[in-house]
């Protein structure tokens, strides 16, 4: 069989071997490529968008992603599905595309919060639900202990009302989410020590969470 009548070989399905593939595409073809992404599907649209999104619209990128969240809940008709998935799809798509940290942490809070508030209004749901409530807010927890600590006084508020509000529901899912909430108070509070001396007042106020 001459090389011109050969098949094109088949590309598996991984980045490591479409990446060299692309890399020999030209600037027009690739944009084509993303032209092509774009008009296909919304959430492609979406994605893309908060890609390129200048700072000042950031904010508005951010609803957009929030709404995704909300609407598994409360959409603006009927009654919400809870595809969880697709709701948590949203804060890792947002987080890929944007980088922004705080915005990730509003997402987070928002798909807890608004799981709380559904399980209080129409009482016990699954496992699989509360599991998941609990994972988004076990990496909102992690992302306030790390790199966002900064965040931690605006949403402190927000936690502790999450806790309140989920007081008397099973599954051990109060529970969970009063240990994260008392376990972030611990972390965050001043710690109870002796007072520093004149050369260590300097360093104590550096080190002291925001």
């Amino acid at each position: 069989m001459s090389d011109a009548s050969k098949p094109n070989p088949i590309i598996s399905g991984s980045w490591s071997a479409v990446r060299p593939h692309l890399a020999t595409w030209s600037q027009p073809a690739l944009l084509a490529l993303v032209k092509n992404l774009y008009d296909t599907r919304a959430e492609n649209r979406d994605f893309i968008q908060a890609c390129c999104q200048p700072e000042e619209g950031r904010s508005e990128v951010l609803e957009k992603y929030r709404r995704k969240i909300v609407d598994q809940f409360y959409p603006a008709r009927g009654f919400g599905k809870l595809k969880l998935g697709e709701a948590r799809k949203a804060i890792r798509d947002y987080r890929k595309a944007t980088g922004n940290l705080p915005g990730t942490a509003e997402l987070l809070i928002t798909y807890v919060e608004n799981g709380a508030k559904f399980t209080d209004e129409y009482g016990e749901i699954d496992e699989r639900f509360y599991c998941s409530i609990e994972s988004a807010l076990d990496e909102l927890s992690a992302l306030l202990r790390g790199k966002s600590r900064e965040l931690y006084p605006q949403f402190c508020g927000r936690l502790a009302s999450v806790e309140q509000l989920t007081d008397g529901i099973g599954w051990g899912f109060h529970d969970s989410i009063a240990d994260v909430v008392a376990r972030l108070v611990e972390d965050f509070a001043a710690p109870v020590a002796a007072q520093p001396g004149p050369q260590q007042t300097k360093t104590a106020k550096t080190d002291r969470p925001q």
